[in-house]
């Protein structure tokens, strides 16, 4: 039986180290894509029955035609949008929400499946000793609250978010080669 997963693409951050450009409308180091449409073709290779949405401030991809998520609240940062897509996803009946930033340039459809393989109320890449919360599947209620108990205690991070699941936080190691594909694009040094 296939699972319910809803899918987000964070778009709203304002690009601010890359000179105020839409980052998911760079293209991929062949030039034959933008990296947001690569990025659709992975989670259509990974999940083809999946809901999408864009999640964030998304006029810049209007050409597109995908349906929208305006953070919840507004103002707050990546917390907002993750509590967006996880509401979104309880509207659905999901199973699962994925969370990806739009300006993961070499993100696969092998790591999006691994994704995928969740079971807690969160799997989460640790690469480099740290958490990538924004390339991430998270079980839609249980993150839910975790999300709420950390802005009722006026916490904006998402790794505070994280920090309220505890142990039910699933943290998957990457080897090497793996944690490129989660190389993102935050300045023009990144772009090769």
């Amino acid at each position: 039986m296939t699972r319910r997963i809803t899918i987000g693409i964070f778009v709203g951050g304002q690009g601010t180290r890359m000179g105020g450009v839409a980052k998911g409308l760079l293209r991929v180091p062949d030039g034959t894509e933008t990296l947001i449409e690569r990025l659709l073709r992975q989670c259509a290779r990974a999940a083809p029955e999946a809901r999408l949405f864009l999640v964030g401030q998304a006029a810049p991809y209007a050409a597109l035609s995908l349906p929208e998520l305006a953070d919840t609240p507004a103002g707050i940062g990546p917390i907002g949008g993750l509590r967006a897509l996880l509401l979104r996803a309880l509207e659905d009946g999901s199973e699962l929400a994925l969370a990806l930033a739009c300006d993961l340039p070499f993100l696969d459809e092998g790591v999006i499946s691994t994704l995928l393989e969740a079971t807690g109320a969160a799997r989460v890449p640790f690469v480099e000793g740290r958490l990538q919360p924004l390339a991430a599947a998270y079980a839609p209620s249980k993150t839910l609250a975790a999300v709420d108990r950390s802005l009722a205690l006026g916490k904006h991070a998402l790794m505070s978010a994280l920090d309220q699941l505890g142990s039910d936080l699933e943290r998957i190691e990457f080897d090497a080669e793996r944690a490129q594909t989660l190389r993102d694009w935050d300045t023009p040094e990144d772009i090769p």
